[in-house]
Order: structure tokens, then C-alpha cells, then sequence
């Protein structure tokens, strides 16, 4: 009635071996480097240089090599700036959290609180 299929499957999964698979905690690893690292970037342009020192640390610990720094400006508002690594430092507290790293959690949550109260003497935290 029917004729047996002669060829493999298009559906069928590759070999497993050919592709290169990384664990959960590698992937958290790179997650959390690179929101530490555009929070260095922020950091920088704020000219927190204490703060970026810290966070460069992190990066290196977590990469295996020291950070690129960022290297221009760019002319953004200063509260724009701690709004972003506001968010920023709390991404990395999540993916943080989520790996049970200690030390770069309380990097993130000292940096927010930091943040936190940079926009408060702005008096800028409910402003968009």
C-alpha cells in the first residue's frame, strides 16, 4: 500500500558531536560579563573610576582576560546615564543571582543602590 522510506529524514537532528554545547553555567557566565561590561561602559562615561575598577575585576574574573575599556564620551545627560546602568546593574543582579555568584551580585546591588541615589539627589527618579 504504501512505499517504505529510502532516505534519513530531513527532520532528523544533526550528530550532536559536530556542534559545540555549552552548560547552563557558561552561558550565565557570558550573560553576566557582558552586563557587567556595558555597565563598565556607563560606569566609565560617568567617570566613577573606583566603581569601574570594581566591575572591571568582575568582567576579568568571569572572562578570563581584562575588559576593553570604553574610551570616548558621549555627551549623554547624566541621569540618562545612572538610568541606564541603574537597569543595567540590576540585569546583572539577576543573572547573578540566578548563577549564585556572590561577589557579582553584591557589585550589582552596591551599584544600583549607588545609582539609586545619584537620581535621588538629582531628584530625577521618576523622570523619564
Amino acid at each position: 500500500m504504501y512505499e517504505p522510506i529510502r532516505t534519513k529524514s530531513v527532520h532528523s537532528m544533526a550528530d550532536e558531536a559536530q556542534y559545540p554545547h555549552r552548560s547552563r553555567e557558561e552561558e550565565l557566565d557570558i550573560q553576566l560579563a557582558g552586563h557587567l561590561a556595558a555597565l563598565l561602559a556607563v560606569t566609565d562615561e560617568l567617570g566613577l573610576d573606583q566603581a569601574a575598577d570594581a566591575i572591571a575585576e568582575q568582567v576579568s574574573r568571569l572572562r578570563g582576560a581584562p575588559p576593553a575599556r570604553h574610551a570616548g564620551l558621549s555627551g549623554a545627560d547624566p541621569a540618562d546615564l545612572h538610568r541606564r546602568a541603574l537597569a543595567l546593574a540590576g540585569r546583572a543582579l539577576v543573572v547573578a543571582a540566578s548563577r549564585a555568584d556572590t561577589a557579582a551580585a553584591i557589585l550589582s546591588a552596591e551599584r544600583m543602590d549607588a545609582h539609586t541615589a545619584a537620581l535621588k539627589d538629582q531628584q530625577l527618579v521618576g523622570a523619564p
